[in-house]
């Protein structure tokens, strides 16, 4: 799940080292939801019902959260 740890970190934004605030970057965050989601099709039919399960659930919440962050500004 360190891809989709990634991925959140991307859409919240990490600190600027020089600023302090945070910078998102979608463009990251959408790579990385790619990398998942061709895991996803990669790994299919060896997976168990569980780890489809949780990884079908990450994918869509981290699918939401970019949508939520490419309409608000920032």
């Amino acid at each position: 799940m360190m891809l989709a740890s990634a991925a959140a970190a991307a859409l919240e934004g990490m600190p600027d080292p020089g600023t302090g605030q945070p910078t998102r970057d979608l463009r990251q965050a959408a790579e990385l939801v790619d990398v998942l989601v061709l895991l996803r099709e990669k790994t299919e039919g060896r997976r168990t019902p569980e780890e489809s399960k949780v990884l079908d659930e990450v994918i869509y919440g981290l699918q939401l959260r970019y949508v939520e962050a490419t309409r608000r500004p920032g």
